[in-house]
């Protein structure tokens, strides 16, 4: 799969494709619904299938910190989309200038120019350009005028209810795993490079394996029972905790997870962090010994947690973990 960032990347090769726009937030059934259609009809018109995405995603830009937590990280939403099988994804920079784009300029600049699309798949509640102007009957519009054809997405349910990012979110929120699994495809998980951090878990006899969020609002928050898949593929048990760490003065997003039983150095490494089960939310302590304590009791009971499910086993995400690529 290629990966092209901005426009001003795209060159007389790339024109000629089967294009779908979104966010793709999770790159969960859904999506995988849409990729499949995409799929079926660059197949059918021998064309390359294109994914066009944003960074940041566009109410990230407009609402800052009030924007909806990220349920996939841009690294693992690229690696998921691989996995589908597209040929090509086009990242677009949501900054101010694409914002004040007008609908008509974006299908000129984007679609046209840009990707010289031949068909687009987007769902007909679709909205894009300066003020959201542009909507599922401009683009059948444009698509008659030049040539390109318009398709609605397919509409994909899990239990009799639509499957979206948004019910993604509120299910991590509510920590129901398998719920999550099945709306995804495969278990919940973060992945990232372990980095140092305050070194304070080391102190507290507790030390932890640290991955940057990159300020971007996680949709989880709290302390959780984990496996984490490190280089070696292997799975090993922990606790994590993600949020604030209000007890010692945090003030960004950040993923800490201690493994059990384990000594080895993380260090570099990019890591799969897989969630298992919700111990308790994330509180602030009155002081660092009740933090030890609390972390003590939390260990304790991701050990019980384990121990009871040894027997289901949680498989590791469809993409393996790609240590060589520069995305």
């Amino acid at each position: 799969m290629e990966l092209i960032r901005g426009l001003h990347n795209l060159r007389k090769k790339h024109q000629g494709c089967v294009v779908t726009i979104g966010n793709f937030d999770g790159v969960h059934l859904g999506h995988q619904a849409v990729l499949q259609q995409v799929k079926a009809k660059a197949e059918e018109l021998n064309l390359p299938s294109v994914v066009v995405i944003f960074e940041p995603q566009p109410r990230e830009f407009f609402a800052g910190s009030q924007a909806p937590a990220r349920i996939t990280r841009f690294r693992d939403k690229v690696e998921r989309l691989k996995a589908q099988g597209v040929d090509r994804v086009l990242c677009l920079s949501f900054n101010r200038r694409l914002a004040s784009l007008s609908a008509q300029a974006f299908i000129e600049q984007v679609l046209l120019a840009g990707l010289g699309v031949r068909y687009l798949v987007v769902g007909d509640d679709f909205r894009f350009g300066c003020d959201r102007s542009g909507n599922f009957a401009l683009l059948k519009q444009a698509g008659a005028a030049q040539g390109f054809e318009v398709a609605n997405t397919h509409t994909f349910e899990v239990a009799a209810e639509r499957v979206s990012s948004t019910r993604i979110r509120q299910v991590l929120a509510d920590a129901n795993f398998v719920l999550a699994q099945n709306l995804l495809g495969l278990p919940y998980q973060i992945s990232g490079r372990v980095i140092h951090g305050q070194k304070l878990g080391r102190q507290l006899g507790v030390p932890t394996a640290n991955l940057s969020l990159q300020n971007k609002q996680p949709a989880l928050q709290g302390v959780y029972a984990v496996l984490m898949a490190t280089q070696d593929q292997v799975l090993r048990q922990g606790v994590a905790n993600i949020g604030n760490r209000p007890t010692v003065s945090g003030v960004r997003p950040a993923l800490e997870v201690n493994l059990f039983d384990f000594n080895g150095d993380l260090y570099g490494q990019r890591v799969q962090v897989i969630f298992c089960s919700k111990l308790r939310d994330e509180v602030r302590f009155a002081n660092v010994e009740a933090l030890r304590e609390q972390i003590q009791r939390d260990q304790l009971a991701a050990r019980a947690y384990f121990a009871n499910h040894a027997d289901q086993g949680i498989p590791l995400a469809q993409n393996k973990l790609n240590l060589t690529d520069n995305l």
